[in-house]
């Protein structure tokens, strides 16, 4: 099978075939922190806050698409590691298909109960009409959203990267360029943002579909057959993907309630603009397990367990020196990235720079975190890979949250991230190494 999840990989190969599906979810990222820096600078903090407000909706658009791709992934990709390729190729179909029917499904839903939903996540008079707007615009993208998260982590599935990098770099691009036209000389204020998030996240969506439908190759698109178990394994598989993104919904949730308490509206801008940089830090990290998730679900498939060894060693050894430096960098460049999306003249950026540094400790642990639970996702072992994500999000984070702002005040609320974080990575480490055996060495 002439397909390059099938190489020989070592280090440097490793890193250069997962690099364009690292570089996708940054710029996937990037749609929302360019939002966040558009918005801030050229509408206002209070316009900043709203979309944080809203952004647990579109947390949960993410996490179904997530689910579907990361997981579907694993299946389909283990299948062409065993030489099942007509039924990757249905599976494939069949779950396509199905991204769609829930990206439609939750726009509808959204769209039905707006202002309640809107309500129900916080957002004062002051925010109202600002949350609304955005989130209706980006529920008419859903279908978009979810489409692109497919195609982003299927054309790495299809040994085709740097594609999958195109196009989302091609929907970046647009996103900046259209963010400063729509909310500067034409000023649609926060509408404009939702409408060139949207359209960038067409582009990928489209061309996605044009490719695996018009160039069949090793993966492309056929009669969708949905076969026993296929629905179920993907969604069991990417279940630790969902449960991180609907984790992030509730964390976002609990932050914004717990600054508004403690803060005000200024409070809730600046832990938009600390969990931005977390975004970054994780879509870093995420791009990463997608890109080598194809290549240990495709040598689990065929049993090359040498090489299957080597490139889980060489991940760990990767996720261990670059969150040391990731989080240095952090460390020192704090006011600096805080000042990028709000003025230092402001109290909005007083609350943030502080928080911004306290937080970014979290970047010591978080990697390695996300990294065990997609290599065990990768391995289709869906109830480990969740396990770790749900003891990271719904306990330890949710706790501490909850927790340390009642004890140490706004110090507790950029603590609990970092120390959530330190607590899974013993828990990370333990299923790694209890697991070690059945999946890396011959029995």
């Amino acid at each position: 099978m002439a397909n390059s999840i099938a190489k020989n990989f070592r280090f440097f190969s490793l890193l250069r075939f997962a690099f364009p599906t690292m570089i996708m979810m940054l710029f996937m990222s990037l749609y929302t922190i360019v939002d966040g820096i558009f918005i801030s600078r050229l509408v206002g903090s209070h316009a900043l806050s709203s979309t944080n407000i809203v952004y647990p909706v579109i947390n949960l658009i993410i996490a179904c698409g997530v689910m579907l791709s990361t997981g579907g992934s694993a299946l389909v990709a283990k299948k062409l590691g065993e030489g099942r390729e007509s039924e990757a190729r249905e599976d494939f179909s069949a779950l396509l298909i199905t991204g769609i029917l829930a990206g439609v499904g939750l726009m509808v839903v959204g769209l039905v109960f707006l202002e309640p939903l809107v309500r129900l996540l916080g957002a004062t008079d002051l925010l109202l009409d600002d949350s609304m707007t955005y989130l209706r615009i980006a529920l008419f993208f859903a279908p978009a959203c979810i489409l692109q998260l497919f195609f982003q982590t299927f054309f790495v599935t299809a040994g085709k990267p740097g594609y999958g990098l195109a196009l989302i770099c091609a929907g970046g691009v647009f996103n900046i360029v259209f963010d400063y036209i729509f909310m500067g000389p034409l000023e649609m204020g926060i509408a404009g943002a939702a409408i060139a998030t949207g359209m960038g996240q067409m582009i990928p969506a489209v061309a996605g579909l044009l490719y695996f439908t018009f160039v069949r190759r090793h993966l492309y698109i056929v009669s969708p057959v949905l076969h026993k178990g296929t629905l179920f394994l993907s969604c069991s598989n990417g279940s630790s993907e969902m449960v991180t993104n609907i984790s992030n919904a509730v964390i976002t949730f609990l932050f914004n309630s717990i600054m508004l308490q403690l803060l005000g509206e200024p409070g809730v801008a600046a832990i938009t603009i600390v969990l931005y940089g977390q975004f970054l830090f994780n879509a870093l990290y995420m791009g990463f397990s997608m890109g080598v998730g194809p290549v240990i679900s495709y040598n689990y498939g065929c049993k090359n367990l040498p090489l299957l060894r080597r490139v889980v060693r060489i991940c760990l050894t990767f996720i261990t020196v670059s969150s040391a430096v990731i989080t240095a960098v952090a460390l020192i460049a704090s006011p600096a990235i805080v000042g990028i999306f709000t003025p230092a003249s402001t109290e909005t950026y007083e609350i943030a720079k502080t928080g911004f540094f306290l937080f970014s400790f979290n970047y010591l642990f978080a990697g390695l975190n996300i990294f065990s639970s997609a290599m065990f996702t990768s391995l289709n072992n869906g109830p480990v890979s969740a396990a770790i994500s749900f003891m990271r999000t719904f306990c330890f984070i949710v706790v501490n949250i909850l927790v340390l702002p009642k004890l140490i005040g706004v110090t507790g609320v950029w603590l609990a991230v970092p120390v959530a974080e330190f607590m899974t990575l013993f828990l990370s480490l333990y299923m790694i190494k209890t697991r070690w055996k059945r999946y890396f060495t011959a029995s």
